[in-house]
């Protein structure tokens, strides 16, 4: 089960289907990922800048916000992954930026927030590589273009 919890109210507004993308993508993940299970939970939290800059400083020890924060949980019998937290102040300012809609750049965080949740990580080329090219696999399904191809034409 993907619990979804708005908390600031600009994602509604912004994006009014914004809990029905973060559960597609969520179960999207889940359903790509060769970690992922159906019977898998995870709560989703779209909260405010301030918010998420709380918590990067809590629990990563670093100052101000960032887009997408994931808490995983340490294994249990209920199945539930763990937690991500988005900004929107962040990330809404990043879809404006990449010129794409911040529908789909939610549902981009959602599937590399649950990656995050199943154990991948981006620490090393290899590792990016392959959560990548998992992220793209889950948009795929969904609709959403590949998010890193503006990137890759700006380093060709």
């Amino acid at each position: 089960m993907i619990d979804v919890e708005i908390e600031a109210d600009e994602w509604a507004v912004a994006v009014p289907q914004a809990a029905d993308l973060v559960r597609d993508a969520a179960h999207a993940a889940l359903a790509m990922a060769p970690e992922g299970d159906a019977d898998d939970a995870a709560a989703i939290l779209l909260t405010d800048d301030e918010a998420v800059a709380e918590l990067n400083t809590r629990f990563r020890d670093k100052p101000g916000p960032t887009n997408v924060l994931s808490f995983p949980a340490p294994d249990n019998p209920e199945h539930h992954l763990g937690d991500v937290a988005l900004a929107y102040g962040v990330c809404a300012r990043e879809a404006v930026e990449q010129g794409k809609p911040l529908g789909h750049h939610l549902q981009h965080l959602v599937a590399h927030g649950m990656l995050h949740l199943l154990g991948y990580d981006h620490m090393s080329d290899v590792e990016a590589e392959a959560m990548e090219g998992l992220e793209r696999a889950i948009l795929a399904t969904l609709g959403v273009p590949d998010p890193y191809a503006a990137e890759q034409g700006d380093h060709g």
